[in-house]
Formats: C-alpha cells, structure tokens, sequence
C-alpha cells in the first residue's frame, strides 16, 4: 500500500473512532428500581440522543457490570452512559450526579 493511501485510511479510522467516542455522551436520570439478582436497573431520563430517543422515558436496562448497582440507590439523580445492542440496552457507566 502507498503512503497516500496508509494516511487516508488512518485519517478515516481516527474520524470513526472519535465518532464512536462522541456518542458516549452522559444522559441524566432517577433510579426507579435495582434488581441485582437479575443485573438490571429501571431508569427514568430525559432525551437520549446517543441511543436515538428523542423523548424522555423510563426504561429497564441491563447492566454490564453488577457492582455498578451498588454505586446508587432508589431515587438517586444519576448520570449514566450506555449502548445498545441485539439483546436491548446496557449501561455501561453509572454516577450520582452532582
């Protein structure tokens, strides 16, 4: 491969990956319910653009890590990231909000 096209083609994958990155944007909600034995958290939120809900919402989400759950409360303010995939939605990271 030619040098012009090793750099156009690195030049397009850090554009991708930074997209990817982008989309990881905090969405804030309240803690509705915790189900640890099941690993899954009932969250109410606002817009969601970077899973493709324009209106708010409360949804049940998967958690990718239990101990997450241990992180808040029932009506805890929360900042939580998450991803969507074939089996539904996961959150990925969880805070309270401050």
């Amino acid at each position: 491969m030619n040098k012009t096209i090793r750099v156009a083609a690195a030049t397009m994958l850090a554009l991708a990956l930074g997209s990817a990155f982008a989309q990881a944007a905090p969405i804030s909600g309240e803690v509705k319910k915790i189900d640890e034995s099941a690993g899954k958290i009932t969250l109410k939120h606002g817009p969601a653009k970077s899973l493709g809900m324009d209106e708010p919402m409360t949804m049940v989400y998967r958690v990718k890590d239990v101990g997450l759950l241990k992180q808040v409360k029932v009506g805890d303010k929360v900042q939580f990231e998450a991803e969507g995939g074939d089996a539904g939605y996961t959150v990925t990271k969880i805070q309270k909000a401050r």
